[in-house]
């Protein structure tokens, strides 16, 4: 299997993951064939996203107007193996690299196979929505972050 530029060392890349949420695949979510369509892993992905930045209560409730609000800078995925209706799938989430006002997030995703299925990343980018400018972490989020980045190196 051919990896993403974004994974040096598979098992390494894996072992440092910490949260996972669940997701069954839907009927309206396949092809006539019971294929995964190929939209869904961003679907997915989000919902992982947002499940595990409430974990870390890092933005707040996003429902709520804020002044720093996060948003997708980018995002991609990496097929790995076919999905289909009916797979269970843990989405798994990690803070690969915290910048100043963003966050690199990797995504992987596993069936109930315990097969890899998806991997994926991209940048979150913290900004005031009025503006549209990028605004720096304050010391809470970034506590947050750092106590992910102990846990993985422990």
């Amino acid at each position: 299997m051919r990896l993403p530029n974004y994974i040096q060392d598979l098992t390494t890349w894996r072992s440092e993951f910490k949260f996972s949420t669940t997701v069954e695949i839907r009927f309206s979510e396949t092809d006539m064939f019971g294929h995964m369509n190929n939209v869904s892993p961003f679907i997915y992905f989000e919902e992982a996203r947002i499940k595990f930045f409430d974990q870390l209560n890092l933005f707040g409730h996003l429902a709520e107007a804020q002044s720093k609000v996060p948003v997708v800078g980018d995002l991609q995925c990496d097929y790995i193996r076919q999905i289909f209706f009916g797979d269970q799938i843990s989405i798994y989430v990690k803070a690969a690299e915290v910048g100043n006002s963003s966050i690199d997030i990797h995504y992987m995703a596993i069936n109930q196979n315990n097969e890899l299925c998806l991997t994926g990343r991209g940048t979150v980018v913290q900004i005031n929505p009025k503006t549209g400018k990028s605004v720096p972490f304050d010391d809470h989020q970034r506590k947050q972050l750092n106590s992910l980045r102990e846990s993985v190196n422990k």
